[in-house]
């Protein structure tokens, strides 16, 4: 027989139960119901729940098929007008356990012949819900633990190749609670790397954008609050979560059953339950609600319950364990993540047991999706799936008031947050304070490179104008040294040739002055310029010149100049006699041309 599709739905006088039974025998179908008993059936369909309230058959029940969706409605009146079933979206736990359907004996002693007669009058009513179960030898009892409610041991004995990637601990039969949580705590102390969680608390534009989004069970605590205490309802919620034709398919195919867990291990569930939601809605925030191939990575690296089967003992204990992973493995790492996933989380058990699970059966779909991890389903989420049906609203009540006054401070979490932080701030701060100190001397020195500026245009205009009054006076020196160096030209020649008499005699040279043609043409000894060295020269040269003298009168005689030969040394002027007798008579010019000779003009000539 196949399980159909089934929702139920309520009003204050009547349960209505909704069937989808594609491509059945419409005009063949059974329907019964009585008390919280109600069972269909349509060739190859059958539905047999057991319902939270109790219905009553008083004629004002209906039902009615729909040709073309395939699905038939039934209303069914309730016994208690007004009453409310609570549960109905908890599908597994309304499909009716197995039980004995017989009052009688266990044990009777009957003839032969009236017990093959009574086998053959119960024959039709063979119960063929009978569970079959396997033979099991008996095994030690578990040393260590693990899984929903610590119910399992020896997994990871079979399984240690397809676990190595699930879980982080090694071994874990033979490794106790203790050593466990040891072991967890140092590799999430060697895996905690400052610079990604300071990189993450400084730059966090990321951060504050995934901050902003708004998961789906925002809008539904808003909307419970908003209509708190205005109808009984809410405290399940019904109206606020709804779950889609995937998850209802989900909860079918689970198997209907009974957990016995004792105080410690009803604790640890309800621990591990925080722990898990956590982790949940961490990956629901990061990936704003879109999953993706780390998903599944996600959701067990961050819980220590699924990655080091971990059993809690207080909520604080939670809550340190998550915040430590949080900063310890994912990509965002920010203490923020940590204490938003904290009210989400509490929004969550706010909204009853419906939001928990509809997260759960989204991470069972996560994990069945991924090769390895869907071993957890086996080990924690089909079970906790189907305890969290039967657990009452008021348990999930009180779990989310103790988890919303249980806080966490980055203190708790034992990795020296708050003193990285303060020592990047004082980095910062000096970073800060060097680069102003640059900018304070990069301004004074560009002002000083200005003032350096102004002073050079300053120093040279002024210096444009002396040089402009030196070229003045250089050129009027130039003008003279221009008409001293004409004659510096003719007395350098003088100044090489011996000077010679009529009578055959070397004049001497310690002349002072030179006068040409009547005195219209006078050298001074002394220029006007300022001393330098081309006036010292100068005036050497003049000194070591030769005296013209005078002619007398109506004789045009002129000092003769004779050259000696090249090959001959330059006569120095110290050579001369001082005491050679100077004559007014000099011998006749030569009549042979000679370039170097200077001429002295008479008056005679001039005129």
């Amino acid at each position: 027989m196949i399980t159909p599709a089934f929702e139920l739905t309520q009003d204050p006088d009547f349960l209505t139960v909704k069937i989808r039974v594609p491509y059945a025998k419409a005009s063949e179908f059974d329907i019964y119901f009585e008390g919280d008993d109600f069972k269909f059936y349509a060739k190859p369909y059958f539905l047999r729940l057991t319902l939270p309230g109790r219905i009553v058959e008083d004629g004002r029940e209906k039902a009615s098929y729909n040709t073309d969706e395939g699905t038939f409605t039934i209303q069914l009146p309730k016994e208690v007008p007004g009453q409310y079933f609570e549960g109905l979206d908890m599908l597994t736990s309304l499909l009716a356990p197995k039980k004995s359907r017989s009052a009688k004996p266990l044990v009777e002693e009957m003839d032969t012949a009236a017990s093959a007669e009574l086998s053959e009058e119960n024959e039709e009513e063979f119960d063929w819900e009978m569970e079959q179960i396997p033979y099991e030898e008996c095994t030690a009892p578990l040393q260590h633990p693990y899984g929903f409610g610590n119910l399992r041991s020896g997994v990871f004995q079979r399984l240690q190749d397809e676990l190595s990637d699930v879980i982080d601990i090694k071994d874990p039969d033979q490794t106790p609670a203790e050593e466990r949580r040891r072991k967890r705590l140092a590799a999430e102390a060697a895996k905690f790397e400052p610079d990604h969680y300071l990189a993450d608390f400084f730059e966090d534009e990321a951060i504050k954008h995934l901050l902003k989004y708004k998961p789906w069970w925002i809008d539904a605590h808003k909307k419970m609050t908003a209509l708190q205490g205005e109808s009984h309802q809410e405290h399940d919620s019904p109206a606020f979560v709804v779950f889609s034709e995937e998850e209802r398919e989900q909860m079918r195919k689970f198997t209907n059953k009974s957990y016995l867990l004792d105080k410690r291990s009803r604790h640890h569930v309800y621990l591990g339950l925080i722990d898990i939601l956590l982790a949940y809605c961490y990956e629901i925030r990061v990936n704003e609600g879109e999953k993706n191939v780390e998903s599944s990575w996600n959701i067990r690296k961050l819980s220590a319950t699924l990655c080091w089967l971990e059993s809690f003992s207080s909520i604080h204990d939670v809550l340190v364990s998550f915040g430590r992973r949080v900063l310890c493995y994912p990509l965002y790492r920010h203490f923020e993540l940590v204490t938003r996933a904290c009210s989400d989380t509490v929004m969550i058990l706010q909204l009853g047991k419906a939001a928990v699970l509809k997260c759960l059966l989204n991470i069972h779909k996560i994990f069945m999706e991924s090769d390895p991890a869907y071993i957890l389903n086996d080990l924690f989420i089909t079970d906790y799936c189907i305890w969290i049906q039967k657990v009452k609203s008021k348990k999930l009540a009180a779990l989310s008031e103790s988890l919303q006054k249980t806080t966490l401070s980055k203190s708790h979490v034992g990795l020296e947050l708050e003193e990285l932080e303060a020592a990047a701030v004082l980095v910062q701060e000096e970073e800060k304070a060097l680069k102003a100190a640059g900018t304070v001397s990069k301004q004074q020195l560009l002002c000083s490179e200005s003032e350096t500026s102004d002073s050079e245009e300053s120093s040279s205009t002024s210096s444009s104008e002396t040089e402009g009054s030196d070229s003045d006076e250089q050129e009027s020196s130039t003008s003279e040294d221009g008409e001293i160096n004409s004659s510096q030209g003719v007395l350098q020649e003088e100044r090489t040739a011996p000077l010679i008499d009529c009578n055959g005699l070397r004049q001497g040279t310690n002349t002072s002055a030179m006068e040409v043609s009547d005195g219209k043409s006078k050298v001074s000894l002394q220029s006007t310029s300022p001393a330098g060295k081309l006036v010292e020269e100068l005036e050497m040269q003049i000194h070591s010149a030769m005296r013209l003298s005078e002619q007398p009168e109506g004789l045009a005689t002129a000092g003769c100049i004779s050259q000696e030969q090249e090959e001959k040394p330059v006569a120095e002027p110290d050579r001369f006699s001082e005491d050679a007798p100077v004559k007014g008579n000099f011998l006749e010019v030569s009549p042979k041309p000679n370039p170097f000779l200077f001429l002295c003009s008479t008056n005679e000539d001039e005129d």
